[in-house]
């Protein structure tokens, strides 16, 4: 990888991480559309799927008595079971459908999420969380990103956002972990080849930005930090859609 291109892949990570730490999700929303476009679209949903555990690991640390573990069970187990076809579609499709799909699903997913903010309804119970999690699970290990399924969720439930910020911590890291392990079955030997010094630096990133975050958290309202990272997203699932159109020409 050119130093250029680590470079950017440090940013996005570190841009990324600091939005986890302040709004509890966004890490995949910000990250995935340009790894993609870097790495390819299996390399780069994959590193996001990496990139997601450390991260969500490292913001737990900060946030775990505001866990919620019952809501986090029933999320987790479904978005596990939603994994495996998320997988399997990432390891067959056409390099450049994939990407087309992946630019696809995040705008829709955005827009989604955003449309959804404004509906007057209120949903609560358990199925409506294995609905949530199943999706999460299908887009994360599809597309590199299963927030806009649990953040439509967290919505449409009214779900405090402190609790909800930190349950997502140790949610993000189980689905990262099964997404990773999914496609290692179904693609053995598929790991993103950054080489030692590149992981280095993307781990730094990665730490650096949650620091960042947990000092912005102290003086930017939650809401300001979710709008800048919903305008990040939007770019660079944009850039990625059109990419993967120009290629499949």
């Amino acid at each position: 990888m050119s130093g250029g291109a680590l470079a950017a892949v440090a940013a996005a990570m570190f841009v990324g991480a600091v939005a986890q730490r302040l709004t509890g999700m966004g890490f995949a929303l910000v990250v995935s559309p340009f790894l993609v476009l870097l790495l390819g679209p299996f390399d780069g949903v994959m590193l996001v799927n990496l990139a997601s555990i450390v991260s969500a690991l490292i913001v737990l640390v900060t946030v775990w008595r505001d866990v919620d573990l019952s809501a986090y069970g029933w999320l987790a187990c479904a978005a596990v079971v939603g994994v495996v076809p998320g997988a399997i579609l990432a390891a067959r499709v056409d390099p450049a459908m994939l990407e087309t799909i992946v630019g696809t699903v995040l705008l829709l997913s955005l827009t989604a999420t955003l449309l959804v903010a404004r509906l007057p309804v209120t949903v609560s119970g358990n199925p409506a969380r294995v609905v949530a999690g199943f999706a999460s699970g299908l887009m994360n290990a599809g597309a590199g990103v299963g927030g806009p399924a649990v953040s439509a969720y967290g919505i449409l439930s009214r779900w405090p956002h402190r609790t909800f910020a930190a349950t997502l911590q140790p949610y993000f890291a189980t689905v990262g972990l099964a997404s990773v392990t999914a496609k290692l079955i179904v693609a053995p030997g598929s790991l993103p080849d950054l080489g030692p010094f590149g992981w280095a630096i993307a781990g730094a990133a990665l730490i650096a930005g949650v620091a960042t975050g947990s000092v912005a958290a102290k003086r930017f309202r939650a809401r300001w930090a979710r709008a800048a990272v919903i305008v990040i997203a939007f770019a660079g699932a944009g850039v990625a859609l059109v990419s993967g159109i120009i290629h499949l020409s």
